[in-house]
C-alpha cells in the first residue's frame, strides 16, 4: 500500500537500511513538498518491491539511453502523472533518487534527473559522466544534482 510521504514531520521510514537515512528522507520529503505545492499533487511511494515497473521502466531509459546501470539497491518507488507529465521516482539505499519527468505528448519535455542525498559519495557510475550542482533545502540539506535529456521514445 502506497505511503504517503509527510513533508512536515520528515520520517526515514522504508529507507532504513541506507547509511544516510535521514538525509534521504529529506530528499524524499523535498520532493513531496515541491509537487505538493506547484500541482497540489500527494506524494506516495511504495517498496521497490511492489512497484517493479517503475523500477524497471527506469533502469530503462537508464540503460537505452546512456548505458547507465545503478548499483545500489532500490528502496522505494512511485510513479504518478501530472498536467500531462508522467514522473517515475526511485529512491536508491546508497542516497541516490532517480526522477524521470517524461512529458506525454510528442515533443513534450522528458528527462531523467538524479539526486545525491547530503553525506553520499558520487556514485562510481556517474562520477566520470555527470557534473552535480549544489542546492541547499531545508528538509534535504545540500542536495547535489544533475540531469540528461531523454532523446528516444520509452511508452512503458
Amino acid at each position: 500500500m502506497p505511503q504517503v510521504v509527510d513533508f512536515q514531520d520528515v520520517s526515514p521510514e522504508g529507507l532504513e537500511s541506507s547509511p544516510v537515512a535521514a538525509a534521504l528522507a529529506g530528499l524524499r520529503a523535498n520532493e513531496a513538498r515541491y509537487f505538493r505545492n506547484k500541482f497540489d499533487h500527494v506524494f506516495t511511494v511504495e517498496p521497490a518491491s511492489e512497484a517493479t515497473g517503475t523500477v524497471d521502466r527506469v533502469t530503462t531509459i537508464l540503460a537505452q539511453e546512456r548505458d547507465i546501470h545503478i548499483g545500489s539497491r532500490p528502496l522505494e518507488a512511485t510513479t504518478f502523472e501530472v498536467d500531462g507529465t508522467r514522473y517515475d521516482y526511485v529512491f536508491y539505499e546508497s542516497g541516490l533518487a532517480i526522477n524521470v519527468m517524461y512529458g506525454l505528448a510528442e515533443g513534450s519535455k522528458r528527462a531523467v534527473g538524479f539526486k545525491l542525498a547530503e553525506g553520499m559519495e558520487v556514485p562510481e557510475e556517474l562520477a566520470t559522466r555527470f557534473k552535480f550542482a549544489r542546492q541547499r533545502s531545508k528538509l534535504a540539506g545540500t542536495i547535489r544534482g544533475s540531469f540528461f535529456v531523454i532523446k528516444g521514445a520509452h511508452d512503458g
